[in-house]
């Protein structure tokens, strides 16, 4: 009797194991037939799965007999459902297939590297704001492009005006005048039209914003020491566009807003048309306006000609116009003659030619050429400046490429002449000066998974003479899932007397640099760049990014007052430096997305073997975005930023603060969409825990400002798409 169970026994676990089954099989891109690494195959019924190895196979054992699902996911890929029965035969070998997915994986192509690499393939890390994410943003503002910036990692848009809301960009924590603004490759912003240029900028006609952080000045000379911000522009595509966006927010402000798009045959065009008016608005009711009064017009229109499948020419212009009054509310709403105020009229007007022809496949030139006219005018109580700056810029690059080896080289010319009409006549800002360079830029796919890019720039400035900046960027792809990037390089900026800090002073009492008795700025930057994709199961996948910097800039430029109440532009001996951290991670999961993001920013001056901190910095800052989109039909977005306590330029610290708000939009039917918005729903606002001004409301000495001034507002509207 007891064999007789022993025997059955060992029948019972012979029989369980042989219902214990292996699944197997090699997963590969639909396209080029190469193995996936990292694919995730998971039994949802089992609560089992595994990951695909660098030869794209997978196994998973013990599984049961039965019938199960099993989902194969990849990032950028679609998804594959399959139904299987255990046991299958074990001599069937199993191949699969994966298709690229139709949104995540729409390729980007970067326009500020002159090259037709995708992000993906580029050694130069590239932020791109596009597609969905562009249109949310812009739904928040529609009439300037500030919040489209202040919500990403290592920027922020620092408010320069307590009263006429002007702003500037800061990249990793230095200031304004170190980064530069472009719109389609072409410097429209630079000097004196840089000011309010962040202001009178609408993103409706933007196809994508390229944010390129550290030294970049292989391609665009030696301003770009923080970094730069490139707007490029809708083009005309196969179908016709036509947008129209209504915006109106709760401080009186609306926005109106139309985009034409279309192309007969080998002539295309674009049109882009704004009307935006903000109302005085005083939230804390301290009497002076937090948001200005305000009215602007734009206009940009733009033609191509498809002369043949080589060649392409597109021209084009922009014009805006703007008044804007700020200041004492009784002041700028009429009922008294007396008051603070600050007064800004401004005339933009700046023409746009681009001529591109294709040699072959891998070959082109290119000519492009932009003027720009700029007029503006500050008022202030007993003061007046004024001025207008031409400027110009053309550039002619050759680009050639083949499967190993890309390379671009050029030659550009740019000169900016400022003439002041008002102001004080002893203290003349005007000047006049060309720059002239080359350069030369190599992209080498060195092996499987390497690629370098190295760039040389010689640079000669009618001020202040001949400079040469290398530069280097190397991307490492060990597989799909994680890529290194690391790059570094030189940079210079020329002195210029249109700063944040003059901006502040509506350059009064500023004293003209004298040419001879300073030099240019000098950087040497360098950063380390890691990205990681994580398909983690099933539905769920985690894309994450951190990036290490580091930048120093030697003999800077520093305003300062001497005893005559006069400001004088000086140049210690000593550097600026900064370094820091900045962080992203993004969990998807079916319709949810989460946006989690900090940046670290040291930055400190050095001067006479001290150190102290640098003013106006978040050292620390969070940015946390949860949205919920079902694609094509609705979204409610929730996002939270955390600033922490900024040193001033008084000596004193400022409040740390959060902004939180609700973003929302619902497309009805094929052309109609609604959107609203709750902006800054903590009411957070600098004049609820600080002050922004000393002295008397008549006659206010302005302090920093370094949180919102205008508080909680809504904003909705519509969107028409035909």
């Amino acid at each position: 009797m007891k064999h007789i169970v022993t025997i059955l026994l060992l029948l019972c676990l012979y029989g369980t194991a042989l219902a214990q089954n292996t699944f197997t099989a090699t997963i590969k891109d639909e396209e080029s037939k190469e193995a996936l690494f990292g694919v995730s195959v998971y039994f949802p019924q089992l609560e089992k799965g595994a990951s695909s190895d660098i030869k794209g196979e997978v196994s998973i054992d013990e599984i049961p007999n039965g019938t199960y699902t099993i989902l194969i996911t990849h990032l950028g890929y679609e998804s594959i459902k399959l139904e299987k029965s255990f046991p299958i035969n074990q001599q069937e070998e199993l191949t699969l297939f994966m298709e690229h997915g139709h949104e995540e994986m729409e390729e980007v192509v970067i326009s500020s590297t002159r090259s037709s690499r995708t992000i993906e393939d580029i050694p130069t890390r590239v932020e791109v704001i596009a597609g969905e994410e562009l249109a949310e943003k812009g739904n928040m503002k529609p009439g300037d492009i500030r919040m489209l910036l202040n919500e990403s990692t290592g920027i922020q848009t620092q408010q320069t005006s307590a009263t006429s809301y002007n702003s500037s960009i800061r990249i990793q924590g230095l200031d304004g005048k170190y980064t530069q603004l472009l719109r389609d490759g072409l410097p429209l912003y630079s000097g004196y039209s840089g000011g309010l240029s962040l202001m009178q900028i609408a993103p409706l006609d933007l196809k994508q914003v390229e944010v390129i952080k550290g030294a970049s000045s292989t391609l665009y000379g030696g301003g770009a020491i923080a970094g730069l911000v490139n707007l490029i522009s809708k083009t005309p595509g196969e179908d016709r566009e036509l947008n129209f966006m209504v915006n109106g927010t709760s401080a009186l402000g609306l926005d109106l807003s139309g985009f034409y798009s279309e192309r007969y045959g080998k002539i295309g065009t674009t049109v882009f048309a704004s009307y935006n008016k903000g109302t005085a608005y005083d939230p804390a009711g301290i009497g002076l306006t937090a948001i200005p009064e305000f009215e602007r017009y734009t206009i940009n229109p733009r033609m191509f000609w498809y002369l043949d499948e080589a060649t392409e020419i597109n021209l084009g212009f922009n014009f805006t116009t703007e008044d804007r009054l700020g200041g004492n509310m009784d002041y700028v709403a009429g009922k008294t003659e007396s008051g603070y105020f600050e007064s800004n009229e401004t005339d933009r007007l700046s023409t746009q030619f681009d001529a591109t022809h294709r040699f072959s496949d891998h070959s082109r030139i290119q000519l492009k050429n932009s003027i720009s006219f700029f007029d503006r005018s500050i008022a202030i109580p007993s003061y007046v400046f004024s001025g207008k700056q031409v400027s110009s810029f053309s550039e002619l690059n050759y680009v050639t490429f083949g499967d190993k080896m890309e390379w671009i080289v050029g030659a550009n010319l740019w000169t900016e002449n400022f003439d002041q009409r008002r102001g004080d006549p002893d203290n003349d800002l005007g000047f006049s000066n060309t720059t002239t360079g080359a350069f030369v830029q190599n992209t080498w796919n060195m092996a499987a998974q390497w690629t370098l890019e190295t760039g040389l720039r010689g640079d000669y400035q009618s001020q202040y003479g001949a400079y040469l900046l290398p530069r280097f960027s190397l991307l490492y792809e060990p597989n799909e899932r994680i890529t290194f990037r690391t790059g570094g390089g030189l940079g210079y900026k020329t002195p210029t007397q249109f700063t944040e800090d003059t901006e502040r002073l509506h350059f009064r009492n500023i004293l003209p640099i004298d040419f001879s008795e300073t030099s240019a700025e000098r950087s040497t930057g360098i950063n380390l760049d890691v990205n990681y994709k994580w398909p983690v199961t099933g539905d769920l996948s985690l894309s994450t990014n951190a990036l290490l910097f580091y930048t120093q800039i030697n003999d800077p430029m520093l305003l300062q007052s001497n005893n005559n109440g006069m400001y004088a532009f000086t140049q210690p001996k000593g550097y600026i430096n900064t370094q820091g951290l900045e962080a992203n991670m993004k969990w998807s999961y079916h319709d949810f997305k989460l946006f989690v993001g900090y940046t670290y920013a040291d930055v400190n001056e050095h001067y006479d073997n001290e150190e102290s901190e640098y003013p106006l910095v978040a050292k620390h800052r969070l940015n946390n975005v949860l949205m919920y989109e079902k694609h094509g039909n609705f979204w409610i977005g929730l996002e939270a930023y955390y600033f922490s306590p900024q040193k001033l330029s008084d000596g004193s610290t400022g409040k740390s603060y959060w902004i939180m708000g609700i973003m929302s939009e619902k497309k009805i039917g094929k052309y109609f969409s609604l959107f609203l918005n709750f902006e800054n729903m903590l009411d957070t606002r600098q004049t609820r825990f600080d002050t922004i001004y000393t002295g008397n409301i008549s006659d206010p000495q302005f302090r920093d400002i370094y949180a919102p001034v205008d508080g909680f507002v809504i904003n909705g509207g519509f969107k028409l798409s035909l």
